[in-house]
């Protein structure tokens, strides 16, 4: 996947002055590649774009979609809870003036990859699929998945990552479903389901 050409191409199509655009790309690039980030890097954005290929057709907003996919994690501090809000408001700023987007759209999707809870707009909840996909993971890309999450918290002890794991991690139990789309859940749920509560007993 040419992750860089997507980049382009989108940002074209939006209304970025092509003089720009590298550059834009040139700072998303270095967020994403930060030698702290095991997970939450390009890999994960083109395991992102990947399902958003696989479901375009499915969606009305397809140039916020992943607009969003691309800074929903630009800003990404472990020690921090307000990455997501930080992230929406960056990608807003970026925005020219007279972009062809829906900016309010944007900021909301962004937003809502913190709680990962069902919208009302069908686009979020594809967004939202779209990053939690990882959790249906066979056990040993999960079991991955799990080490590199670690890796990035890796400033706190056991005794303070474990409980606030399992605390994020309950988090999904606690909802109605982890996948706000039919088709994920259809696919996807008691897979994830099995990993949540497999790596909740092992923490």
């Amino acid at each position: 996947m040419d992750l860089h050409q997507i980049f382009i191409d989108l940002f074209k199509d939006i209304g970025f002055a092509p003089a720009s655009i590298d550059r834009h790309w040139d700072d998303l690039e270095k967020a994403y590649t930060s030698k702290s980030r095991k997970y939450h890097n390009l890999i994960h954005l083109e395991n992102m774009i990947a399902s958003f290929n696989d479901y375009k057709e499915q969606l009305q907003f397809p140039n916020e979609v992943l607009y969003a996919i691309f800074y929903h994690d630009i800003i990404y501090k472990t020690t921090r809870k307000d990455n997501e809000t930080k992230s929406a408001v960056y990608a807003l700023k970026i925005l020219p003036e007279n972009a062809n987007i829906h900016k309010d759209l944007v900021y909301n999707m962004i937003c809502a990859t913190q709680l990962h809870q069902h919208n009302s707009i069908q686009d979020i909840n594809w967004l939202i699929d779209f990053d939690l996909k990882i959790l249906a993971s066979n056990w040993e890309k999960y079991q991955i998945y799990c080490q590199q999450i670690r890796k990035e918290y890796k400033i706190y002890p056991d005794l303070l990552y474990k409980p606030g794991r399992k605390k994020a991690l309950a988090h999904f139990l606690e909802n109605d479903f982890i996948f706000q789309t039919d088709e994920f859940r259809t696919m996807y749920e008691n897979q994830a389901l099995k990993n949540i509560k497999k790596e909740i007993n092992q923490l």
